[in-house]
């Protein structure tokens, strides 16, 4: 699996206005094409009465999946333009529509291009770039006497600890970065002189 990657951190909304005509960008993070067609069947829908709804998304991991339209613009003024902002930021698992409300005065190629990439760049901004790292779920159980050293390792290596239940011993539920979490284990082991417990459950990403 991926140890980490780029998404946004929620949907964003925003619109910039060159020459009158009024560019509205909707950013929606999605996972699946199914998905992204009917945000984009709805936001045609809201917008019924603009010109053009051009759109790209970027799904899966790896980027594998990439999709774009210019909806009635000039072939590469406004799909490709959108696409290529989210490659060049490198998103995934990300949706744009921009909705264009025509102001009577023809942008030119350029001026499209220019104009739908600002857009996207403006429509990431409003929904903030955010990255997902995979983790792994580790519990570690110890003796009262040890938890104070196991307690230091997850700080030193900056992991995260979500929860510590106290019962006759001490159990740390840990969230290790995958890339740490062997090195991790080790560390634990040695300070306790083996005398840690510790169970690796699911690798999530967060």
């Amino acid at each position: 699996m991926i140890e980490s990657y780029f998404t946004v951190a929620g949907e964003g909304e925003a619109e910039i206005v060159e020459k009158k005509s009024r560019f509205i960008a909707h950013v929606i993070p999605v996972t699946e094409e199914k998905e992204a067609i009917e945000h984009i069947e709805k936001i045609k829908k809201q917008y019924w009465d603009a010109r053009h709804n051009c759109y790209a998304f970027v799904l899966g991991l790896d980027g594998r999946i990439q999709r774009y339209s210019d909806d009635g613009e000039p072939g590469g003024t406004a799909g490709m333009p959108m696409l290529e902002v989210l490659i060049g930021e490198q998103v995934k698992n990300v949706l744009v529509v921009v909705t264009r409300y025509f102001g009577g005065t023809l942008l030119g190629t350029g001026g499209l291009v220019r104009a739908y990439s600002k857009s996207t760049k403006e429509g990431l901004l409003a929904a903030g770039i955010v990255e997902r790292i995979l983790y792994s779920r580790i519990n570690v159980t110890v003796s009262y006497d040890l938890s104070g050293k196991v307690q230091y390792e997850a700080m030193q290596g900056g992991h995260i600890v979500e929860d510590t239940v106290y019962t006759d011993s001490v159990c740390f539920k840990l969230l290790v970065k995958v890339s740490d979490a062997d090195r991790f284990i080790k560390n634990v082991t040695n300070v306790t002189n083996g005398r840690a417990q510790t169970e690796v459950f699911e690798d999530i990403y967060r």
